[in-house]
């Protein structure tokens, strides 16, 4: 996927200058150095909050992140690691990869803050070499996860989107996105916005086993009907469906009807895929939860996707779904 979240920063100052009263902030290359020497509890400094999850402030040195063989060349993410914990989160992977951090419980409890996020933005789009491509944001963690009402890193981006009325695009599953609808509004008058709601399935039993620490699939969908009655493009993705688990044709189709009722402007999907980090906690998580799945499973992902047969199987339901409710 390339590099994402804007992990390659060179080396902060190691000492604050005489003056400083407080030492400058770790980029997350030194946190990662610190986490392999002595795992998450050498974040001495990070913050416990009421969601048990710790929270360590770094700085960046981009904001902004090249990636390749996406539908975007630009990525934003003010957070890395996720309190929302869905099983099946591909990003996953990273907290494993860069950090030696578990991918299971770490990934969302240990959760790393750009707190120069803006200000780092803000320099950036100011750049001549600059051409105001399409950013999109919140691709690797969710943007709207609930420590977000607390640093609005989120929102002060989408601020200087609209100073410098740049195009983007933003995927949540979190409903506080429309605390930012006037933000919203302003940038969709100004340049291009498409807003993604995640709700891969409405089915409450499937939402709480799959995505724990997410709000309740109407709640979101309630979201979207906001947005598109203050008239902000925006639709849902049903990513991902999960095999054997949300991928039975009357949920797909039960899932579609109800997202058409709230007014959808667009439906897009894709079968789950599990790959490095992520495919290591889904399998735990399977053999569990699910071990009925287990064998099922093992077959199915012999490589990162499911055959390409039952891909578009899956598809071809969405589809059918989508013509008779859209």
């Amino acid at each position: 996927m390339g590099r994402i979240y804007g992990e390659y920063l060179p080396c902060a100052v190691e000492y604050p200058l005489l003056f400083d009263l407080e030492p400058p902030h770790k980029t997350t290359r030194q946190l990662a150095d610190l986490i392999r020497e002595g795992g998450a509890d050498a974040l001495t400094d990070a913050e416990l909050r009421a969601d048990d999850a710790r929270y360590q402030e770094v700085r960046c040195r981009s904001a902004l992140n090249p990636v390749k063989g996406m539908p975007f060349e630009w990525t934003l993410n003010p957070y890395r690691g996720c309190t929302h914990g869905c099983h099946y989160c591909y990003a996953r992977r990273y907290h494993a990869e860069q950090f030696e951090l578990g991918a299971g419980d770490e990934f969302a409890s240990v959760i790393f803050v750009k707190v120069n996020l803006v200000e780092v933005l803000r320099k950036e789009l100011r750049r001549p070499s600059w051409a105001g491509k399409t950013i999109a944001i919140g691709t690797a963690t969710d943007c709207y996860q609930p420590i977000e009402g607390h640093y609005k890193l989120t929102r002060g981006a989408l601020e200087v989107l609209v100073e410098q009325a740049n195009p983007a695009s933003i995927v949540t599953k979190g409903p506080m996105i429309v605390r930012d609808t006037d933000v919203l509004q302003e940038l969709s008058r100004k340049t291009d916005l498409t807003v993604c709601i995640s709700v891969p399935c409405v089915d409450e039993d499937v939402w709480r086993a799959l995505e724990p620490g997410t709000a309740p699939p109407l709640q979101r969908l309630r979201a979207l009907k906001h947005l598109v009655d203050a008239g902000i493009h925006a639709g849902v993705l049903m990513n991902p469906i999960v095999p054997g688990i949300s991928s039975k044709p009357a949920l797909i189709e039960r899932t579609v009807k109800t997202i058409a009722d709230y007014g959808a402007k667009f439906v897009g999907s894709n079968v789950m895929y599990l790959q490095g980090g992520t495919r290591d906690h889904f399998m735990r998580w399977i053999e569990e939860h699910r071990p009925d799945l287990a064998d099922g499973y093992s077959r199915l992902y012999a490589a990162k996707y499911p055959p390409a047969y039952y891909r578009d199987d899956v598809t071809r339901v969405v589809t059918d779904a989508k013509t008779r409710y859209l």
